[in-house]
């Protein structure tokens, strides 16, 4: 047999246990024994989900059927070389792919005589 120690009771639950199991004519001991066995030989129900639960309470109201909207086609994607139109800037001079980008600056090294 296994034993059990309950610690932290509150002295009222205690004082209730003492006088239920006075009144059984049984000790303390056997009175908890009585009341865990007694809860735990109940056959538990089994916990629907979260899902059934909501259905469940909506079921009464019926079903609702949404119209699904049309869809526009995709647009085609920008390529980044392009201009966009839309903003009427033009593209700049070396807007070619693969090149390298210009600088209106000097270059900042400069060599050692």
């Amino acid at each position: 047999m296994a034993t059990l120690t309950i610690r932290d009771l509150d002295d009222g639950l205690k004082l209730k246990l003492r006088l239920r199991a006075a009144s059984q004519n049984r000790s303390m001991e056997e009175e908890a024994r009585q009341i865990l066995r007694a809860a735990l030989t109940e056959p538990v129900a089994p916990r629907s989900t979260l899902v059934a639960r909501v259905k469940s309470r909506f079921e009464g109201l019926g079903d609702v059927h949404l119209p699904i909207e049309p869809r526009e086609p995709i647009r085609q994607a920008l390529l980044v070389h392009e201009p966009d139109p839309a903003y009427g800037r033009k593209p700049p001079a070396s807007a070619e792919p693969g090149a390298a980008p210009r600088t209106s600056r000097p270059s900042a090294r400069r060599s050692k005589r």
